[in-house]
């Protein structure tokens, strides 16, 4: 798929500013990559359908997660917030026949992070959560470090969310538990 099949694609499936939220991420996610390198084509493919799924509704995305062996039922216990990024990259692979494992990765991981996160996956991940239209403050520490520090900034991003579900007592995925201690230990 080529990446104006793709901004076509996913600006049907989105809501217009889900969609300007998806430019923006494309933009970040390739100024990250002037940075610190990556493949330049898989990461913006992947930044332009890392929200396919976000306005599916909840009900389908739960059934997917209970029919697809591909997706643990146990995510079910963790909030529908993360759905889309699993879901999404099942249903991008089913629909939209892209079967490239950076690209799938890069969108499972995107909201949650994961261990062993490749230079791809961070990237894509950074991205979606310093782009320009995130207003609150975390989001303006972690595009500074971006700027100088990949992995610390990846670190930082982490550490926020596991805070701010803490501060909200809502449950934290495992993943995101487990990238954070990847990071710290390296």
């Amino acid at each position: 798929m080529n990446e104006v099949t793709a901004f076509e694609t996913v600006q049907k499936a989105l809501k217009p500013i889900r969609y300007e939220h998806t430019v923006r991420v494309t933009e970040e996610a390739t100024r990250l990559v002037g940075i610190y390198g990556g493949n330049l084509e898989k990461i913006r493919l992947a930044a332009i359908l890392h929200d396919y799924a976000k306005h599916r509704p909840i009900i389908e995305m739960r059934r997917k997660v209970q029919t697809c062996d591909k997706l643990p039922n146990a995510m079910l216990d963790y909030g529908d917030e993360i759905l889309h990024s699993f879901v999404g990259a099942v249903f991008i692979e089913e629909e939209l026949f892209i079967t490239d494992e950076t690209i799938l990765s890069c969108i499972r991981s995107h909201t949650t992070g994961k261990v062993s996160m490749s230079l791809e996956e961070k990237i894509v991940f950074l991205a979606d959560y310093i782009e320009p239209g995130r207003t609150f403050r975390q989001a303006e520490e972690v595009r500074k470090i971006s700027d100088e520090n990949l992995d610390l900034a990846c670190l930082t991003a982490l550490g926020n969310t596991i805070q701010y579900l803490s501060n909200k007592q809502l449950p934290i995925y495992p993943d995101t538990f487990a990238a954070y201690n990847d990071f710290v230990l390296r």
